[in-house]
């Protein structure tokens, strides 16, 4: 079985998102984290589900397509996934801290 760990960064991303929405509406920003958990949990049984991320092009680099929001992973071997980024689709993919200097 597949692990799958969340990044520093997506757990920050995952906040900021339920968060905004809370400020509306408590029960949808509840709603929300468990569609976008349900979404990642995916992966546990078939990791390969998500795209090859068009700006990396190493097709370790894979993102699964959740409304507005690109859930970016990457396959470190055949038991572990790490989810990089919950990174929103109108922003430049060069802007997110997961993928600068260093990452």
């Amino acid at each position: 079985m597949v692990k799958i760990i969340l990044s520093k960064t997506v757990r920050l991303d995952l906040k900021d998102i339920i968060d905004y929405i809370k400020r509306d509406s408590i029960k949808y920003a509840r709603l929300e984290r468990i569609k976008i958990e349900g979404t990642i949990n995916r992966l546990v049984l078939h990791p390969l589900i998500g795209r090859v991320v068009p700006e990396l092009e190493d097709p370790n680099y894979r993102e699964l397509i959740f409304q507005n929001y690109r859930i970016i992973y990457k396959i470190v071997s055949s038991e572990k996934i790490y989810i990089l980024s919950i990174h929103h689709h109108s922003r430049l993919i060069s802007n997110n801290p997961a993928f600068g200097p260093g990452e």
